[in-house]
């Protein structure tokens, strides 16, 4: 699904991405884990198409198909997401707006019918219930006054309803508690199919006890320096990210 090719990018003239290379599968969830500066919060963005950086050489293919060419918003529409690791706050944007424009306008560039209201009601609220939203949070303006597990949890509301196919999370057990941590992973498995794929981008192993990898890569110095099973997380849990900062520096 996802093919990235010798990625090198930069950010004020700072070399971020250095040759990272790395292939996730249709119903695979890839985790990426390295020491902090490493480059993956960056990657995150550039797949999602932040426009801050720049690329210097490689590929990211999506099915088969050079995404760096399109918008961010084209991205989107061909099935990428991101959820970020510290949600915005939008004041005077209505949750409920913003989601049946996003859900619609995604509907549209794929061609499907968009939803009427009752529809969307209904979608918003199963989801929402199963993600343990109080329909409270969804009368507010979008993030404005949520706690950290609250905007997770709305992050992967919003993905439950746009239904991606390469789902990026970025550092999305930050700030919460045991049980938004839950509450957050339950969501996420339940999206697992062998027609979509998870990006998963974190420091710790308590993650992935709950959302298990099934390849865990470590990245560091911009680039991939390791890859293995869901041992391999319990590994550098054990013995943290020293020998990679030991390369970085040689």
């Amino acid at each position: 699904m996802l093919e990235i090719k010798n990625l090198v990018a930069e950010i004020e003239g700072k070399r971020i991405l250095d040759g990272l290379t790395l292939t996730v599968n249709d119903g695979e969830t890839a985790a990426i884990m390295g020491p902090n500066g490493s480059g993956k919060s960056t990657l995150s963005y550039i797949i999602a198409g932040k426009e801050d950086y720049e690329i210097l050489d490689g590929e990211i293919l999506l099915d088969g198909e050079n995404i760096l060419e399109m918008e961010a918003f084209e991205r989107a529409a061909a099935g990428v997401f991101l959820a970020f690791q510290y949600p915005l706050e939008i004041p005077g944007v209505a949750t409920m707006t913003f989601l049946k424009a996003a859900l619609n306008a995604q509907r549209r560039a794929r061609e499907e019918t968009e939803l009427t209201t009752p529809e969307f009601m209904k979608a918003v609220q199963e989801a929402a219930a199963r993600l343990e939203i109080p329909r409270d949070m969804l009368k507010r303006a979008l993030n404005v006054g949520f706690s950290g597990g609250e905007k997770k949890r709305m992050e992967i509301l919003q993905m439950a309803l746009l239904q991606p196919r390469m789902c990026i999370l970025d550092e999305t057990d930050s700030g919460l508690d045991i049980d938004a941590l839950r509450v957050v992973s339950e969501g996420v498995n339940a999206l697992k199919s062998d027609k979509r794929a998870f990006l998963v981008i974190t420091h710790y192993q308590r993650l992935l006890n709950y959302i298990v990898p099934d390849t865990v890569h470590v990245m560091a110095n911009g680039r991939i320096m390791r890859s293995g099973g869901k041992e391999l997380a319990l590994e550098l849990e054990a013995s943290g990210y020293a020998d990679y900062k030991a390369q970085e520096a040689a």
